[in-house]
């Protein structure tokens, strides 16, 4: 069964067929040949529960903040202020890239999101000032991976969701790793641009008195993403009323800074239903396949062959990251998440590891996945908005950040405490 689950579901994605349906299709399948029971005749109940949540609402709403922002143009101003403050570093507006995808990883949610947004408003400046197109977009892709790691984040929701792990307390693991991962990506800017000054571009200082008016642009995301987390931890919200509040802040913000018309609350609703609509059938699909794979004993059987290795459970995990990596080559992240979440995740807590920190583990390992060939969405993404040059130059850009994130995968089981440390203090 294992077999025809990776063999299966490698050949209907190389098919081009939509992620969601491949899942239903598998689920279809195990049904057929591997299940005693019907399991197709609770298809509709399957598709009730996996989708008649009050958590899964935050989705669209956290979707929705980033829409307004993007539309409205705050995320454009966002980027010119962070621009003033750390353009003076060695690699210059490389490291606006960055910061703009953390800060705005703060608020979004979304890896592609935060990539498009970034690499629109950032890739004219780089043609314009001579910066090595390589070293620029690699830094805009993987910047933009830091949407699903800074919460709030809707993979970490959907990883909530579908291990029944608390949401609060991952978006408290995911701070920060995540906060590190950005401070890794500009320190490897930062020596790359030392060693190779001609792939840096011009560093700019700005006076202190123009940094401090571009704190104007700054403090409303800044103050949105407190009233967000700070909601939570404060036991005010949960993460979905969080998410309603985020949305009604983000549209303050944009009325404040003139950003509001009908046109941009139009485009801001349709990109929400697509992009929502996208996420849940790849959850109820999942869900239909998890539960079919669970029925036909698939779980067991991996847990028996496992077991027949007699892995220690530090290798285990090595097994298991690379996995990921592998499958990341070839899987788009979300589906990634969601197909091997329900088989990998009661192993790993079998062999004593906590959750949360698997999940944080986990989501390192699918921001590798973002930006590694062939499907790392973050690279097509940065690619489209550069409308020039060639694919590969993208992909060889990202390959330092990527060793920063081997990096934090090493950091992270060798020390979980990065991820539990703020999770059991508060």
């Amino acid at each position: 069964m294992i077999t025809y689950v990776s063999v299966g579901l490698l050949a209907l994605l190389s098919l081009s067929i939509p992620v969601g349906i491949v899942l239903f299709l598998l689920g279809f399948g195990v049904d057929i040949f591997f299940s005693p029971f019907p399991l197709m005749k609770g298809l509709g109940q399957m598709v009730w529960s996996a989708s008649n949540s009050a958590t899964l609402i935050a989705i669209p709403f956290f979707v929705l903040l980033g829409e307004i922002l993007v539309r409205s143009g705050v995320a454009a101003r966002t980027y010119e202020a962070l621009d003033r403050w750390v353009s003076w570093l060695p690699g210059g507006l490389v490291h606006a890239n960055v910061a703009t995808s953390t800060m705005f990883s703060a608020i979004s949610g979304s890896s592609v999101a935060t990539a498009a947004t970034v690499a629109t408003v950032a890739m004219p400046q780089a043609e314009r000032l001579g910066y090595d197109p390589k070293l620029f977009s690699g830094a805009i892709a993987a910047g933009g991976t830091l949407g699903i790691m800074i919460p709030p984040s809707i993979n970490l929701i959907v990883y909530g969701f579908l291990t029944q792990t608390s949401i609060p307390q991952l978006f408290l693991a995911g701070l920060l790793p995540g906060i590190a991962l950005a401070l890794g990506f500009i320190v490897i800017t930062a020596i790359i641009c030392t060693l190779r000054p001609e792939m840096g571009g011009e560093r700019r200082v700005y006076p202190i008195k123009q940094m401090l008016q571009a704190l104007v642009h700054l403090l409303p995301i800044i103050a949105l993403f407190t009233m967000i987390i700070g909601t939570i931890y404060k036991g005010w919200a949960t993460p979905t009323e969080a998410a309603a509040v985020g949305v009604a802040g983000a549209f303050l913000i944009a009325a404040f800074f003139s950003g509001v018309s009908l046109e941009m609350v139009s485009q801001s609703l349709i990109g929400t239903i697509k992009i929502t609509a996208m996420i849940m059938l790849v959850v109820i699909g999942a869900s239909f396949l998890n539960f079919t794979l669970s029925a036909a004993g698939l779980g067991r059987e991996l847990q028996h062959f496992l077991q027949s290795l007699g892995l220690s459970p530090f290798m285990t995990i090595m097994v298991i990251v690379l996995m990921y990596v592998v499958l990341g080559f070839f899987i788009e992240t979300l589906s990634l998440m969601v197909v091997t979440i329900p088989i990998i995740v009661p192993l790993v807590i079998e062999q004593g590891y906590d959750p949360i920190w698997f999940g944080i583990l986990m989501i390192v390992l699918i921001e590798m996945a973002l930006i590694t060939p062939p499907v790392g969405l973050n690279l097509y993404v940065v690619q489209g908005a550069r409308k020039s040059g060639k694919m590969s130059e993208v992909m060889l850009g990202t390959i330092p950040f990527v060793i920063v994130m081997l990096m934090m995968v090493a950091a992270l089981i060798a020390f979980p405490q990065i991820a539990l440390y703020l999770p059991s203090a508060l």
